[in-house]
């Protein structure tokens, strides 16, 4: 059983480079990639800058993937951003885990399980969707606060599981701290996806465990991805392997 995930800082719809906003680019990334599974970082809701739209709603309906889950994390005078999940089949438990550090940016990962539907089997992946700080420091704290909150902590070491989203992991430490401590490995550690005009840094990165392996990740390539945002999504083919007979 296979699926594709895609993460994906919008920055708000608004281009790196020309700052227009135009959430058209931003679906047409997503759907030339066609992914089951999309997790989207700086989502705007009510916000001026970005016409008042509910962006969530608006990328669900166009792309097709119209199970969402979307979780407000800054506020800003005028509307909110934040984390989305856009998938093809059903999310179930979702919730919300603070990382806000504090005298930092307040900040959230947003979980779900995700029930995959193919040729009449089902399989359910565990996905956190988190934009994490600045701060290295910062960073392994919240990885930490997350990875030993319930909704890991009760999972089965063999239960697919995927935390993906903009780590702003400048230095590509992450992958040796917490990540593998708790047995995740890197899908495409080294594609760089920031700033999308030409990229330099892999800031934006999927980590998973489980029955599940990595097939192939690559970052968006097209010319409509290049100015879309100030990060370019980063898509990842997966392979559901079979769990253990007893």
């Amino acid at each position: 059983m296979q699926f594709r995930l895609l993460t994906y800082n919008i920055h708000k719809g608004i281009g790196g480079v020309d700052r227009r906003y135009d959430l058209g680019r931003i679906v047409e990334t997503i759907a030339h990639y066609a992914p089951d599974l999309a997790l989207l970082q700086e989502v705007d809701d009510g916000a001026p800058r970005s016409r008042r739209h509910r962006q969530v709603d608006l990328l669900a309906e166009a792309t097709g993937l119209t199970h969402t889950a979307y979780q407000h994390n800054v506020r800003l005078k005028v509307g909110h951003y934040g984390n989305a999940i856009l998938s093809r089949f059903p999310l179930h438990d979702v919730a919300d885990c603070d990382l806000t550090v504090p005298l930092k940016k307040r900040r959230q990962a947003l979980l779900a399980r995700c029930e995959l539907h193919f040729d009449g089997h089902r399989r359910t992946v565990a996905v956190a969707n988190v934009h994490l700080g600045l701060a290295g420091l910062e960073r392994q704290f919240q990885l930490r606060r997350l990875l030993n909150q319930p909704f890991f902590a009760h999972l089965q070491q063999r239960t697919p599981a995927v935390v993906a989203g903009d780590y702003n992991d400048v230095w590509n430490s992450l992958g040796r701290g917490a990540l593998r401590e708790h047995g995740f490995t890197s899908a495409g550690q080294r594609v760089r996806t920031f700033p999308a005009i030409m990229p330099a840094r892999p800031l934006d990165r999927v980590f998973y465990r489980g029955d599940i392996e990595a097939a192939g990740a690559f970052a968006g390539h097209t010319e409509t991805a290049r100015l879309a945002s100030d990060h370019r999504p980063l898509v990842v083919d997966f392979q559901l392997t079979e769990p253990p007979q007893d």
